[in-house]
């Protein structure tokens, strides 16, 4: 079987960190790069952030830094509250050896998916002004990637940030409204499916027990993940956001899908929103998941030796 080779555009933060390992560890699965973006933490701190996972997992991949601000409005505070203030929770301040990739992150993606048409999924699990900033430099993007699946969104749920928006679309609704309407394969990975799939302390033990160096590492920075869900949501566990994602493209029959248009809100009391309907292209938004069997993927996936 030929593996699906990826991009991952990320901010990270905690979970961003479980999507990249489980990335590095599936076999199913070729990471060509990062690209990087505000969010969880600042660009910088994403991009020393993303550096160092690849360090850590010995998994070297290019690195290229993107954005620095929303395409149109000033940026909003960082979670830190969610994520710790360096984003991996209480764990130091990493330190990559390695530089990050010259080209920005959207010249890396457009780039990237030229060399290879056909053939590369941008998995985007954070503020998307990296893809709308490619799609700006070179739109044949659109139809040279295979597919673009977008953890963000909430459908049918509640918002994260808002009542009504997901915080990846609540960051850069601009962007996200530029990314929704262009005519690329995409898939929607939102709030919908992934605050159905709960990761518990007893996972992540039994990852740290498999992979020492990479799940030992997800095993401490997932405690305050795990404080800010018990504080918030009265959860024993974390939501499983950006490594669900991952799944849905490894594993699309764990997911319900339905063919539909998605209208972002850019003003008004509504920002963020993401609405069913309207006149764009239609994509495939999960509204359903098998949320036992996406974590019996993700311990096994991260168990299997292939992290050190």
């Amino acid at each position: 079987m030929t593996p699906h080779r990826i991009i991952i555009d990320t901010d990270p933060g905690i979970d961003d960190a479980m999507a990249i390992l489980l990335a590095m560890a599936d076999p199913r699965i070729e990471l060509m790069g990062l690209t990087t973006i505000f969010g969880n933490v600042s660009t910088a701190r994403a991009t020393r952030n993303a550096l160092w996972l690849t360090e850590l997992a010995h998994h070297p991949c290019p690195v290229a830094a993107g954005a620095r601000h929303p395409l149109m409005r000033p940026p909003q505070p960082h979670p830190d509250f969610v994520h710790g203030v360096e984003g991996f929770g209480a764990e130091p301040a990493p330190a990559p050896a390695a530089a990050p990739d010259p080209r920005g992150a959207a010249r890396f993606l457009c780039e990237t998916v030229a060399a290879h048409p056909g053939e590369i999924t941008i998995i985007a699990v954070g503020p998307l002004t990296n893809l709308a900033e490619a799609l700006a430099l070179d739109p044949a993007i659109a139809r040279g990637v295979k597919g673009v699946i977008v953890m963000g969104g909430a459908l049918r749920v509640p918002g994260n940030v808002t009542p009504h928006a997901e915080a990846n679309i609540w960051h850069d609704p601009e962007a996200a409204a530029a990314v929704f309407s262009a005519t690329w394969p995409m898939t929607l990975v939102g709030l919908d499916v992934t605050e159905a799939v709960t990761g518990t302390a007893a996972d992540f033990a039994a990852i740290a027990r498999a992979a020492p160096r990479a799940g030992g590492f997800l095993d401490r920075a997932v405690q305050f993940y795990f404080a800010f869900h018990q504080q918030a949501h009265d959860l024993e566990g974390c939501h499983m956001h950006d490594p669900t994602a991952v799944i849905a493209l490894t594993d699309p029959a764990l997911f319900r899908m339905h063919e539909t248009a998605v209208e972002v809100r850019t003003e008004g009391a509504e920002i963020g929103r993401t609405v069913e309907g309207g006149r764009g292209p239609r994509l495939r938004a999960c509204i359903g998941v098998d949320s036992d069997a996406v974590m019996q993927v993700y311990v096994a996936t991260l168990s299997n030796g292939r992290l050190p």
